[in-house]
């Protein structure tokens, strides 16, 4: 019964904005209290839970929001943006800008959340977008897309770290990173495919509501390397904390660039140093930044809290345990294996909305059973973490953060983005679970 009552309210939060036109922040906390009631939570704490399931993902990610948006602000009006946009589209060529923006997505989503990611570069989308001529939606679509490959696929980022955590291999991260790389390529290419047959024709919500880019003159532009240290110095900072860990740094040595590398401080370094992109007037001018980028997240947070609301009162029902114990009394074979594997993360991930936690949950439910079905050599268990990745990439919507950040930072309406977004992190999905099943049959 909970099975069905967690796709109802999955099918509700998505009618409810598409079709009966409510806020999404409005089908989100009634779906979220009509699992909690109908599946027998207690309800004098539903109330409790939704609260703190809004609050604790506030407190992951919600300054990170903010200051990404300051970030952002920076970039377009000192001229950072167009900069970096300059280098980008001189490197690659201005024929192919959104296999450029899907590149620069995979290497900064190795190390970097995706939604950072984003936030950090949404501003080059509209620079790279208005210098080329394509259209925004589609060189946002390529970058979140490019970011989502590798997000799910490839440590350090938490996701896929943890699986490996979970599944006893953390001294084989190298090899993880290694087959992760593989697999995300057909996504990679994917992404830029699709952005480019399926977002030309999206309208933003409303053209004013999106920020246009200031064009500065050429020679007013900040040189190269200030322009980029916005983007590269919050990336390089969560890298070296990152590896860091895996490679177990001197425990000091570690202990400050775990400090140096979380989102909050890297950011707050970022936005210090780019005082030096205003050689005038840098207090004012920073000041307006902070003010237009508070001023344009708001929505989004708010949103972001909701999903994670959702979230929480599904992680109060007994899904985990009945999975658990349905795997326990089913035997499998390895290839078997890999198929639940992947739908029990395609099951979590479109249910609860976290890719991070759906591959946990999942992980924490394999693990027990791996030795017993075969699986013990590390290549073997990296494509399970592999398959898991994959399917804790099916589908973002609107209890998901990431729907939201890619939503609201480019302008694309909820119905438009379960139309591009969600589909596409679909057929990522299925993309990578594709070129695992292969791996498995000729390495596994």
């Amino acid at each position: 019964m909970i099975f069905v009552i967690v796709l109802a309210a999955i099918a509700f939060i998505v009618l409810s904005s598409t079709v009966l036109k409510m806020h999404p922040l409005v089908g989100l906390l009634l779906a979220a209290l009509g699992v909690g009631v109908f599946a027998g939570l207690p309800i004098d704490k539903l109330a409790e839970t939704i609260g703190k399931g809004f609050g604790e993902l506030m407190s992951k990610i919600g300054l990170m929001v903010i200051l990404g948006c300051v970030i952002g602000a920076i970039l377009d009006k000192s001229g950072a943006a167009i900069k970096v946009a300059d280098v980008i589209l001189k490197l690659f060529g201005e024929k192919r800008p959104a296999f450029a923006m899907s590149v620069i997505g995979g290497i900064v989503g190795i190390p970097v959340f995706c939604d950072s990611g984003f936030i950090i570069l949404h501003k080059l989308n509209q620079i790279v977008a208005k210098r080329t001529g394509k259209p925004l939606a589609t060189i946002a679509l390529s970058l979140s897309g490019g970011l989502f490959a590798t997000h799910t696929l490839v440590p350090p980022t938490p996701g896929p770290l943890s699986a490996a955590g979970n599944l006893g291999i953390p001294d084989s991260i190298g090899l993880v990173i290694l087959i992760g790389l593989v697999v995300s390529i057909p996504s990679l290419f994917l992404s830029t495919w699709f952005a480019e047959k399926y977002a030309k024709n999206v309208k933003l919500i409303d053209d004013a509501a999106v920020e246009e880019p200031q064009m500065i003159q050429e020679q007013l532009l900040p040189p190269a390397w200030k322009a980029f240290m916005p983007i590269v110095l919050p990336i390089l900072l969560i890298t070296l904390a990152s590896f860091a860990k895996i490679l177990h740094f001197p425990e000091e040595l570690t202990r400050w660039l775990s400090f140096l590398g979380s989102p909050l401080v890297s950011f707050l370094l970022a936005i210090f140093f780019s005082y030096s992109l205003f050689p005038e007037n840098a207090s004012q001018r920073m000041l307006a930044c902070f003010k237009s980028g508070i001023e344009h997240c708001g929505t989004t947070l708010v949103l972001v809290g909701a999903g994670g609301a959702f979230g929480a009162i599904l992680k109060e029902t007994s899904l985990k345990e009945m999975v658990s114990e349905w795997l326990l009394h089913n035997e499998m074979s390895g290839g078997y294996l890999l198929v639940i594997a992947f739908l029990i993360a395609v099951f979590f991930k479109t249910a609860q909305g976290s890719t991070t936690s759906a591959m946990v949950l999942t992980t924490s439910i394999l693990a027990p059973l791996l030795a017993s079905l075969g699986f013990v050599t590390p290549v073997q268990i990296t494509l399970v973490v592999m398959a898991v990745g994959s399917g804790a990439m099916i589908v973002s919507h609107t209890n998901d953060a990431w729907f939201w950040v890619v939503s609201q930072f480019t302008g694309i309406s909820a119905k438009d983005t379960y139309r591009t977004h969600t589909i596409l992190t679909g057929l990522q999905g299925v993309a990578s679970f594709a070129a695992t099943m292969i791996l498995y049959f000729v390495i596994g």
